[in-house]
């Protein structure tokens, strides 16, 4: 299995590099349009490094994972299904329609599989609440809530505060993950999105949003709300967070999907939260490398990533005029 990285930006490609070796990939080289960059980090993980993404995908690969900058996501896919190879390209899909849809339809039209990168989604705590919810343990579901909230990204990878390279702020950043785990629970379509926004907190290191409250009304009746931002100090123990609530007819329930979690006194940080358990990031890189030895539809799709990516973008879009944004059926 011959996989490779397309862009360095993204700040969980250092994860992936190992979770891709334990799925048992050959990580055939890595390419990003930032030379320094891409020698240095493909020096650091002993990956050749290669100069475009056209000389890397002509070595041979069977896909590709896609961590640059938002704004260069749909090249990025464009190269690779022009070349045949299956995609894992990063949330959100691009930094707006035209392009987040020529995604999906440059990976259709070439005939190759499109899964979008959403680890929340590999979460035993959330498989568990979906299968809660479609076989109706809580009864008819009403409303969900939810939270995704971390430190400014300052301190990873300064181009998510930059509107050209991300489309946006911390709604860009963290409205995709909520949104496709409602959408995937709801299993219908979101019909409308209204949304506020701020920028109260780091208003003299940004100019984009930092905070934002989003909520979304799925056609079968169902609303949920989304409390994004990157409103943590950054001092905080850990990266942020992701939690949902949901009010069903015949009960609740909560989940914290980071909630498994040591606390370390002393160190590197002075306070810090480290994870234990399953790493989500793995499983989907599993299940992304499995969906190419077995030639089959990975288990989220590109679609799935365009929906949640039109939440996002009707919320900016609803944020700036102040009113509620309709939202079309995907074709």
């Amino acid at each position: 299995m011959r996989i490779a990285i397309l862009g360095v930006a993204h700040l969980h490609v250092d994860a992936y590099v190992e979770n891709l070796r334990n799925a048992g990939a050959e990580i055939v080289g890595v390419s990003d349009w930032d030379a320094e960059r891409g020698t240095t980090w493909a020096r650091d993980e002993s990956i050749p490094y290669f100069a475009s993404a056209e000389e890397l995908v002509a070595e041979g690969v069977d896909g590709v994972v896609v961590c640059s900058e938002t704004v260069h996501h749909r090249a990025l896919v464009e190269i690779a299904a022009s070349a045949g190879a299956a995609v894992l390209c990063e949330k959100p899909l691009g930094v707006g329609a035209e392009d987040s849809e020529a995604i999906v339809r440059a990976c259709r039209d070439a005939g190759v599989r499109l899964m979008t990168a959403f680890p929340t989604r590999f979460s035993p705590a959330a498989r568990r609440v979906e299968r809660m919810v479609r076989e109706g343990d809580l009864g008819r579901v009403l409303s969900f809530t939810g939270t995704n909230q971390s430190v400014m990204p300052m301190r990873e990878r300064s181009w998510f505060a930059d509107k050209t390279l991300a489309g946006g702020g911390a709604m860009m950043d963290h409205i995709v993950h909520l949104a496709d785990l409602y959408n995937w629970m709801v299993g219908a379509e979101p019909v409308e999105v209204y949304a506020v926004s701020n920028r109260i907190v780091h208003t003299e290191v940004v100019t984009v949003e930092t905070s934002g409250l989003v909520v979304v009304t799925y056609e079968n009746g169902v609303f949920a709300t989304i409390d994004c931002s990157w409103n943590r100090p950054l001092d905080y123990p850990t990266w942020g967070g992701l939690a949902i609530s949901i009010v069903a007819e015949a009960g609740t329930v909560e989940a914290d999907l980071f909630r498994q979690r040591l606390v370390q006194y002393g160190g590197r940080r002075a306070l810090s939260w480290v994870d234990f358990g399953l790493d989500t990031n793995q499983l989907m890189i599993d299940e992304f490398v499995a969906s190419i030895r077995e030639d089959r539809a990975p288990a989220i799709s590109g679609e799935a990533g365009l929906s949640a990516t039109r939440v996002a973008l009707a919320a900016l879009e609803s944020a700036a005029t102040g009113l509620p944004v309709q939202l079309d059926r995907l074709p």
